[in-house]
């Protein structure tokens, strides 16, 4: 059997209504002066027709639902040129091309790591398609050391080539093995891990966490492409489609 639960903000607000149903019905009916006579009222009438409450909590998601797609759009205006040129973010592919893909993501989330080398691929194939990286360690401790390695990388030419390998590593990456994997690709690791120090780096990682609360972007990887957020890891053919889009809509 399936059971609908109530979200606690939308059983928060139903009981918010409820509550002000009760008064003004209590106002308007003289003869009902005994409040627990109204709330029984509506009690039993709630029991009667419980379609009610679905139709209350559904209504009410809706309305969430459109706020925040709402906030979500404004802030993709609003913060544009900080999604897109922000100095410090790591940037693949054609830096002159005509469709930028800003994406979010961590080394440790496997969605993110099912997709990386296949849409870099694409990308170079396509040849005119600027990757902006916008590091976003949310899963733990070794997330962040992985992020914050990559970064650091960039002073030593090394951000693309540690980042797939890591991104292509098998299972969880691992302090060791961020270690272990930068001196694979010809990083000098004791200088890696002194540059990681800088706190220019935590900034960068930390103006993300902001960025990605006003977009509201939960988990990862998440992608946005002209005028749109793109939760969730997606097949190759997709973004081939969604790049074309962009690349072909007017003006």
């Amino acid at each position: 059997m399936n059971r609908r639960w109530l979200p606690a903000a939308a059983l928060a607000a139903l009981i918010s209504v409820v509550g002000i149903a009760t008064q003004a019905l209590a106002q308007e009916n003289e003869s009902l002066t005994d409040q627990a006579k109204t709330e029984k009222i509506i009690h039993d009438y709630l029991l009667a027709h419980p379609e009610v409450i679905i139709e209350a909590v559904d209504n009410y998601q809706k309305q969430q639902e459109k706020a925040s797609a709402q906030k979500q759009a404004q802030a993709l205006v609003d913060r544009r040129e900080e999604l897109l040129h922000t100095p410090a973010d790591p940037v693949i592919g054609n830096p002159s091309g005509d469709v930028t893909v800003v994406e979010f993501f961590d080394y440790r989330c496997p969605y993110c790591k099912s997709v990386a080398a296949a849409f870099i691929d694409l990308y170079d194939k396509d040849g005119k398609v600027r990757l902006v990286l916008k590091e976003f360690p949310i899963l733990g401790p070794d997330s962040e050391f992985a992020a914050k390695a990559a970064l650091a990388a960039q002073k030593q030419g090394k951000y693309r080539d540690l980042h797939l390998a890591m991104m292509t590593f098998k299972g969880k990456v691992t302090n060791d093995d961020v270690r272990r994997l930068a001196a694979k690709v010809g990083i000098d690791v004791a200088k890696l891990e002194k540059d990681m120090q800088d706190p220019a780096i935590l900034e960068t990682i930390n103006r993300n966490y902001a960025l990605a609360d006003a977009l509201g972007i939960k988990g990862t990887p998440a992608f946005i492409l002209g005028d749109e957020l793109v939760p969730g890891a997606i097949s190759v053919e997709e973004m081939q489609k969604r790049i074309a889009a962009v690349r072909n809509k007017p003006g």
